[in-house]
């Protein structure tokens, strides 16, 4: 018997209740992944891509088809900024056991178009599922930063203990000289590397002022 065959009969032995079809196939697409989106091919793996580009793909095709309008498989894809803290963000199998339910939060989290979206979505979970573990804070941190890179054309931030690096698209959206006076009034702790990314020396190792430090810099690069 193979690895996937055993890994699916266990599946199906835990699953007693009303239902149980839709987390079957949960399970197996976790097992052996998601098929082709959009052909005859019925096996792949979802991991490859992800779940938020591989969830944005089949939308994409799903809303074409809803409107008759050929499907545009080259069309860009509106992305999301690489945000990194070196910290585990994430929602714990300990908070929401249920794998489809983790999904589906994921899915609604990585969705929001605005603040107000993130913080009714953190009200919902509180009252569904109890307080907030710290991974699920950061999540939900790591996502406000991201809606905030996406207005300003910042495609990464990383910020380590120590060090850390803003990475420019090729057009910003951000007053040049909001920049160049960051650096000329600060130049020990900002500097330039190249036309694109922002180096940047971390005022502390502390998780809570790596979030402030980084938020502040937003929030002076997006006042007019």
């Amino acid at each position: 018997m193979t690895v996937e065959a055993s890994k699916r009969l266990q599946a199906i032995e835990s699953l007693e209740e009303l239902g149980v079809g839709f987390t079957l196939a949960t399970h197996d697409l976790e097992i052996r992944g998601a098929g082709e989106i959009l052909g005859d091919e019925q096996s792949g793996q979802i991991t490859e891509i992800g779940f938020t580009l591989y969830s944005e793909l089949l939308d994409r095709a799903v809303q074409s088809l809803k409107s008759n309008l050929p499907i545009e498989f080259d069309a860009p894809l509106m992305r999301a900024s690489e945000v990194d803290f070196h910290i585990p963000a994430l929602i714990p199998e300990t908070y929401i056991a249920d794998i489809h339910n983790r999904l589906i939060e994921y899915k609604r989290i990585s969705a929001a178009k605005s603040d107000q979206a993130l913080r009714e979505l953190q009200v919902e979970l509180v009252d569904r599922f109890g307080v907030l573990p710290e991974p699920l804070k950061h999540l939900l941190r790591i996502t406000h930063i991201k809606l905030l890179t996406l207005e300003l054309g910042i495609e990464k931030i990383d910020m380590g203990e120590q060090n850390g690096k803003f990475v420019f698209n090729s057009s910003p959206n951000i007053e040049p000289m909001k920049i160049i006076r960051l650096i000329q009034s600060d130049p020990e702790n900002y500097r330039f590397d190249g036309k694109q990314t922002l180096r940047i020396v971390c005022q502390s190792d502390e998780l809570e002022q790596r979030f402030k430090q980084t938020e502040l810099l937003l929030e002076e690069f997006s006042t007019p």
